[in-house]
């Protein structure tokens, strides 16, 4: 408890100097005419109030959070399947490592054009670049997963005549689910950062389309209160994916 405590004051103190480098480059340094000060934390905090008691800002986070969850879901949904296969099988792994690798060097904001001309303009080309860059952190914890497992386990397994589908929902999914979640936390961190600039593809709602509302009508408090709110959200979004890791340790 004390070394929690200890990492919760240190985490404080950082968050503190953050906050303080920041008023000082706004505020102090920057001068009465500059630019720079409509930026300042005495400006944004007081938008991020005024946003969070409206209902505006509460749609574009339901937005941009629904978007990132059908993006995870489908990432999931690709990534831990071909993960299973490539990890279990050499022959396999042989044969869908290059192209994997290929795709996976590819940034997925270069198929933004490519997404809107194929999909068009909405949530499809969004949930599909989401997807895109979600899936490779997912599939190579995956793959490295099934190679980690105890060849005891399987071996037990195969003696008790256990099943293919036995062998893979009692023995090797809870063997990789460790795996699994950190390529999920580390999924999270990629979705959440091309999240912004994919919402800029011409919808109507979400973050990233809010911090482009706020630019054109020049409300710039509010353009660094959404900022603001974005780490602040992809933070929450972090620690959960840690707790989750944590828990999925101490079982």
């Amino acid at each position: 408890m004390r070394i929690r405590a200890q990492g919760a004051v240190l985490g404080l103190a950082g968050i503190g100097l953050l906050l303080l480098a920041w008023w000082i480059a706004t505020d102090v340094i920057a001068g009465d005419s500059s630019f720079a000060r409509r930026f300042s934390p005495t400006r944004t905090f007081p938008a991020l109030a005024r946003l969070l008691a409206g209902s505006d800002l509460w749609l574009h986070i339901g937005q941009s959070l629904r978007r990132v969850l059908v993006g995870l879901a489908a990432a999931l949904a690709v990534g831990v399947p071909l993960g299973l296969l490539i990890g279990a099988s050499r022959l396999a792994e042989a044969a869908a490592t290059p192209a994997l690798q290929f795709l996976r060097m590819i940034s997925p904001l270069s198929w933004m054009p490519i997404a809107v001309m194929v999909f068009g303009v909405g949530d499809a080309p969004i949930y599909f670049l989401l997807a895109f860059a979600a899936v490779w952190p997912i599939l190579l914890n995956t793959a490295a997963g099934v190679r980690q497992l105890d060849p005891q386990w399987l071996l037990l397994s195969k003696s008790l005549a256990a099943t293919r589908w036995e062998t893979l929902s009692r023995v090797i999914l809870p063997g990789v689910l460790p795996q699994v979640l950190t390529g999920l936390r580390l999924a999270i961190g990629i979705t959440w950062i091309v999240l912004v600039p994919c919402e800029m593809l011409g919808v109507q709602a979400g973050l990233g389309y809010f911090i482009l509302d706020t630019r054109d009508r020049l409300a710039y408090d509010q353009l660094m209160a959404v900022v603001l709110m974005i780490g602040i959200l992809g933070y929450m979004l972090d620690a959960l994916a840690r707790t989750a890791i944590r828990r999925v340790g101490v079982l």
